[in-house]
Parts: C-alpha cells; structure tokens; sequence
C-alpha cells in the first residue's frame, strides 16, 4: 500500500480530520504542515498542478486526491478493491 500524504496546518478542522480519518483506519500517512515547512500556496501549486486556496491538499502516492470530500470518497473506492 502506498503512503498518504496531508499538506495542511494545525488549525484546519479538515486537516485534523483527514488525519483522524487515515488513524482510525491505519493506513499510513505523513503530515506537512505548510506553515513549519514554510511552503507556500504557489508552493502547493506546483506540487498539485493548479491553484490551491484551500488546505488539506492529500496525495495517494504520487496521485493527487483532493480535500477531505474526496479522501473519504477515495477510501471508499479503496476499500472496496
């Protein structure tokens, strides 16, 4: 299984679930948080490939899986195969 990753920030509720969600179903993660890495939103842009306003940004992988709506409907494919 490949690792997940969170770019976030302590003070995001999404964030702090996205990682409650990946915990309570062991899958494993790491989490950046943008503000101690001092990476920035144009930062975020290059890594995700277009404009990023809003945090979490989570990968699967190198694949690109959006926000927190689109974790839990990425966990739901997953855990379905």
């Amino acid at each position: 299984m490949k690792n997940y990753t969170i770019f976030g920030h302590q003070a995001c509720g999404f964030c702090r679930q996205a990682k409650a969600l990946l915990e309570s179903k062991e899958f494993p993660f790491r989490f950046v948080d943008i503000h101690e890495e001092g990476i920035s939103p144009a930062d975020l842009e290059k890594t995700v490939g277009r404009p990023v306003t809003t945090v979490p940004q989570i990968f699967y992988g190198k694949e690109y899986v959006g926000g927190y709506q689109e974790l839990t409907k990425h966990l739901e494919t997953v855990e379905t195969t």
